[in-house]
This record gives structure tokens, sequence and C-alpha cells, in this order.
């Protein structure tokens, strides 16, 4: 397993710059080596112990036990912002949930002193807030109290300023982690009920469907039988002919009209399945990345067809016409191990850009055109020798995008100037990516003739190696 481990000028200047920020602050403090063990202590002991409970009571009883002073840590109440005890260093947990003291009550972004106790305000990291916000936080997450102040000595206000910043950093790291693994819990709970109500009952589709199949075919041999009583009724000159082969006309209309809609709704629940099949596997959500289930498949039949048969009639209705070549090898000869659900959902993607951006151009005869294409090509080679990969396609008439998006158009929520109106949040070519990087392959894109062309290189293998693969890719759920 390799490490990637950028270079960075501009980061490393400014990690430099902290680390000497830090070295004069500590200067100018003086910490005495009392203050010092006492903080050294909290850090080593905040790490150590990983309940929120036992951190509540390192915050209160490192004071007491290095310094003699006494001390209560009061937390800010997300829901009402109201101060409740968390724990002190006279009763440990048996305060938590009561109420502040009316003299405690002020919350300020500075220290203050009320009677004999000095209350400094434990502040949450910034850039948390910014980037996993807690709910309906604020910026001061609590108070810690010291006593008596009596007792302080030299630097000893400024050290308790400082141990109380030290408790919110750690404190709202903590916090996040108790609501990440509540949010996981959930998730793996919701994973559960998906596969229990959605996914196993969504297999009586398939009954239902091979019971609607079944009347479709008795009605065919009624179809068959009124043909044949029609034959009849002409041989005996019966009047009612004419009204009878109506009818007859009618049900093989309607005949017809069934195979058709039985078609449609098979199609679509073949489609579905496959989709929640790949998307919603417990694997993805206990391992947190994408697991795949790879497999030899006829990469034509299994993975491009179903997508081609789906988008036909919606490209057709937007007047964009299908070139279904696929050159090179015979499709037999594709050994392609992927996860079909995934590899499938990479092309509904493409082919879903394609019904959004495709346009018309003029060729080099003067003729509008305005189509999509999908091909492949083997790259001998590609991977280092002897490792060929195959490129598999999808190309639109149109516009070349621009070239300063032409870097970030596989990004997470990009979307490119030439959107246009169309309904996107800017995932699906992120999606594509991450599917196919997780099978060990590279995506990318290229400005030719008449349009653009989106691709990406798989592998090309005779077998599937166990234990041989790519880095797990993470979820990110948008």
């Amino acid at each position: 397993m390799s490490i990637y481990c950028p270079t960075d000028p501009p980061e490393l200047a400014v990690i430099l710059a902290r680390i000497r920020k830090k070295q004069a602050d500590y200067k100018k403090y003086n910490f005495t080596s009392t203050q010092g063990r006492t903080l050294r202590a909290f850090f080593d002991l905040a790490q150590e112990f990983e309940t929120l409970e036992n951190f509540y009571r390192v915050c209160v009883y490192v004071p007491k036990e290095f310094m003699g002073f006494d001390s209560c840590l009061y937390l800010v109440d997300s829901d009402t912002g109201d101060l409740h005890m968390a724990c002190d260093s006279i009763k440990g947990l048996r305060v938590c949930g009561m109420k502040a003291p009316e003299e405690i009550k002020v919350i300020s972004r500075t220290a203050y002193e009320t009677g004999d106790r000095f209350v400094a305000p434990i502040m949450g990291n910034r850039r948390l807030f910014a980037n996993e916000p807690l709910p309906k936080a604020e910026e001061i997450i609590g108070l810690f109290t010291v006593f008596p102040m009596s007792r302080f000595k030299r630097g000893d206000r400024l050290f308790f300023e400082k141990y109380a910043n030290r408790i919110g950093y750690n404190l709202h790291y903590k916090l996040i982690m108790v609501q990440n693994e509540k949010h996981i819990k959930f998730i793996n709970t919701l994973v559960a009920d998906i596969e229990h109500n959605v996914l196993t009952p969504n297999m009586m589709y398939k009954v239902f469907l091979n019971n609607f199949k079944k009347r479709i075919l008795e009605l065919e041999e009624i179809q068959k039988d009124f043909g044949r009583r029609i034959q009849v009724a002409l041989k005996k000159n019966c009047q009612e002919v004419s009204h009878l082969e109506q009818i007859q006309r009618r049900i093989a209309d309607l005949l017809r009209e069934f195979f058709r809609e039985h078609k449609e709704i098979d199609s679509h629940y073949q489609n579905t399945s496959l989709f929640l099949e790949s998307l919603l596997r417990r694997d993805h959500f206990e391992k947190g990345h994408l697991v795949l289930r790879r497999r030899m498949c006829n990469f034509k039949k299994e993975v491009i067809a179903p997508q081609v048969e789906r988008y036909s009639e919606r490209l057709e209705r937007r007047g964009i016409h299908i070139d279904n070549w696929l050159g090179g090898i015979p499709e037999e000869d594709i050994p392609v191990a992927v996860d079909v659900g995934l590899i499938s959902q990479v092309y509904a993607n493409l082919f879903s850009n394609a019904e959004k951006y495709c346009q018309e151009m003029t060729n080099e005869f003067g003729e509008p055109v305005k189509f999509m294409a999908y091909g492949r090509e083997v790259k001998p080679d590609f991977w280092g020798p002897g490792k060929p990969g195959i490129k598999l396609n999808v190309f639109t008439t149109g516009p070349h995008l621009p070239s300063d998006e032409i870097s970030r158009i596989f990004d997470e929520g990009f979307r490119g100037t030439g959107a246009g109106q169309e309904h996107g949040v800017g995932h699906g070519l992120y999606f594509v990516r991450k599917v196919v990087e997780v099978h060990g392959g590279i995506v990318g894109y290229e400005a030719t003739h008449l349009g653009n062309n989106f691709f990406f290189i798989l592998p090309l293998e005779n077998s599937i190696e166990e234990g041989h693969g790519p880095l797990p890719v993470e979820l990110t759920t948008s």
C-alpha cells in the first residue's frame, strides 16, 4: 500500500509560520514548570480516554491534582442555549445536567471573575464549524470555572484561559466524533432497513411481472382461438363475421400494447434492481468505501445494451441519433472484469449527460448533425509492458468545453458554463470518476471533431486475481 505525500510549498510555509508563532507564544506565556506539566498531562490524557464522560473528568481533575485548584465544566445546550454542569472536581459526574448557578450564567467571549471564581469561555474550533458543524452550535460551547481565585499566582489567569482553549478544541473534536458515530450507527441501521423493506420486497415485482406475462399469454391464446372461430363462421357465411374481425383486430392491438408495456416495465425493474443492489450494498456502508463484486461479463450485452435501450426513446425525443458502433475486436474477446451494476451506472450517467448537452453541429459537408456515439479501443501496454487497457467512450456533438473547465469537470459539484438551464448538481461525472478509479482505471475528456468525447480506461485482464485491486474509495454523499 503506497502513501501519497504531496509536496506543497505554500502549505509548508503556513505550517512553519504557525510553529514559529507557537514558539513565540509559549516563550511569552512563560508558564511555570507546574503549569507546563499540567498542560502536558491534559493533552496526554485527553487522547488516552475516549468517552466524553472520562474527558470531562480529565478536564477538572488534572488542575486539581497538579495545581490544587477545584474547577467545574459547563456546557452550552445546543438546543436551548442554556448552561448545564457537566462535571466538577468535587462531586464528579454527579452534577451532570444540573443548571448553572445564577452567577455563572453570563456567556462571554472574554474571561471574567465572579466572587472567588475565575470563568473562562470554552471556544470551539472555527474550522470545524465551517467544515462539519454541530447542530445549532455556537462558537462558545461552554465555560470553565476555577476556584478559589484568591490563591491564584503569577500567570495562573492566563494559564487557565489557555487551558480552557485546549479543552474547547479537544471537546469539539470529541463531540463531532460522537455525532459521527451516531450517524454511522444510523446509516448501518438504515441499510439493514433498506435491505429488509426495499430490496427484498422489490423482488416481488418479478413475481408480479411473471404473472402479468402469463395473463398476456392467456389472452394471446384466446385471440388465436377467436381467430379460429372466425374462420369457422366464414365457412357458415355468418353475418357477424365483420364484427368479429373488428374484435379480433382490437384484441391483437391490445396484445401488442401489453407486450410492449410489459417489456418496458420489466426493463425498468431490471435496471432499478441492479442500481439499488449495487448502490445500497451493505458492504459499502460497513467498510466505508465502495466494495466491488467483479465478474467477467459480456460488456455490450450486460452493460451497454440495457442503458442504450433505456435512453433511446429519450434521446430520440430530443432529436439525437445514436451511433451504436463498437469497433475493434469481437465482443466476446473483451476479457474485462467489472462490477456490472456500478459500471452500468457509469454509462447511465454519460448517456444522461448526452441527453442534456448534445447539440447540433454542421459537418464538413454542410449538413446538420446531432448524435451520440459510443465505442471502444484496446490500448496495448497502457498500464505497462504486457498490461493492456481498454478505452471505452461516449461521444456527443456540440461545442468544445472551455479549456479552463476541462481539469474540473470530474470534480464533485462542478457544473460548466454550458450547463444552461439543464437540471443537475454536478455529481454525475464525479460518480463516474469514483467508480472507474475503484476499478483501477482512469477517466478523461477529449475535444474531438464535431464534439466532445468522454472516456475511461480499464485494465484488460484475462482473469480476476483475488487479493489484487485498487485502494478503496470513500463514499461521499451527496
